[in-house]
């Protein structure tokens, strides 16, 4: 039997701090995100063993991939493009299911209390699995307790973005700005307690700024009140961001990942702006219920790792903004752990709630 997260020992565990390595990025356009959905064939079909079931006769029946938001975001895109060369390695349809509502807890509930014969998954992620946890008291389920691991599949890395009236022409240009109006500097995000809130804190604590937050029901309405300078700045993916920092919309001051991204290669990393403590990515991965045989974990992180060696796959995710990176059911098991632990402290310290 698959454990649950806080239970996997299986594999070399990444080292605590250290996010998954991200995988060769591809600098390609917003435009080509959109052609790369459809235009761009999937690699050579697996063999007959690979798509044949397993000795355990996994999978019988079509699977499904439960993405907790609405169609069209990243995590949605990202769980489309795996799922295709996912259904060909197992000889099965792997088809994606949004159940959308309450920030995601409704579709990762549903899986939670699905049958466990692995036909139903989740991707799941950062806010579900490692911010969630810290901000409501009661959830439905246990990230920890109810999820079996089974594989990271993608980062993405964020952008520290400012309106274009922003009299800052840096990162610390802004820091600088915002502690002489402590408060009165506004900054947005897609809604309370998401990754683009948490990020935005952990950049304020490092910063020693204090900022005010204006929360919104997704991040195209806040980009849009960025666009037109009702709020002064925001961390966004930088898929999301990119055609409006390329327009001159809005302008780019740093990156939160370790290196700088291909997308943006003339924007500094928060490490190189004077804030490592700023750094920060969002993710996602799948999930199992709890007590799914491990075999058939095992062989659906089998069929995430052909995937995202193909190609087209990656070349479609990294339009998608999303840098393929897969790992072993441990592996993730034990990066969700120190997921969890660091935006924990950010939750505590920078007193998050939701309402």
């Amino acid at each position: 039997m698959a454990q649950p997260l806080r239970d996997a020992r299986r594999g070399a565990p990444l080292k605590r701090g250290v996010r998954a390595p991200d995988p060769r990025r591809r600098a390609l356009s917003r435009r080509a995100f959109a052609l790369s959905l459809g235009a761009l064939p999937l690699a050579g079909a697996p063999t007959a063993a690979e798509r044949s079931p397993g000795s355990d006769g996994w999978p019988q029946r079509p699977l499904r991939v439960v993405v907790p938001f609405a169609a069209g975001g990243s995590t949605d895109v990202a769980a489309r493009i795996l799922a295709e060369r996912m259904g060909q390695f197992l000889g099965q349809p792997v088809v994606v299911d949004n159940r959308a509502g309450s920030g995601g807890l409704v579709g990762a509930d549903a899986v939670a209390k699905a049958e466990p014969d692995g036909h139903t998954l989740l991707m799941a992620t950062t806010g579900l699995l490692a911010i969630a946890p810290h901000l409501y008291p009661q959830m439905p389920f246990d990230p920890a307790r109810d999820f079996a691991p089974v594989s990271l599949v993608f980062s993405t890395d964020l952008v520290i973005a400012v309106a274009k009236d922003v009299p800052a022409g840096s990162l610390q240009e802004f820091v600088r700005l915002a502690r002489k109006r402590p408060g009165a500097v506004s900054y947005a995000s897609s809604g309370a307690g998401t990754t683009t809130h948490a990020a935005t804190e952990l950049f304020r604590l490092a910063a020693g700024v204090e900022l005010l937050h204006v929360p919104y029901r997704g991040s195209g309405q806040a980009m849009n009140d960025l666009v037109a300078g009702n709020v002064q700045l925001m961390v966004d993916q930088i898929a999301s961001s990119i055609g409006q920092i390329r327009d001159g919309r809005i302008r780019a001051l740093a990156v939160t990942g370790a290196e700088r991204h291909p997308l943006l290669p003339e924007v500094p990393t928060v490490a190189e702006a004077g804030l490592p403590g700023a750094r920060a990515s969002s993710w996602g991965g799948l999930v199992a219920p709890a007590r799914t045989p491990a075999p058939a974990v095992e062989k659906a992180n089998a069929a995430v790792r052909d995937a995202v060696a193909q190609p087209a796959v990656r070349q479609r995710m990294a339009a998608a903004g999303a840098d393929p990176a897969p790992s072993s059911p441990a592996e993730f098991a034990d990066f969700v752990r120190a997921e969890s632990e660091k935006w924990g402290r950010v939750v505590r310290d920078a007193r998050i709630t939701v309402n």
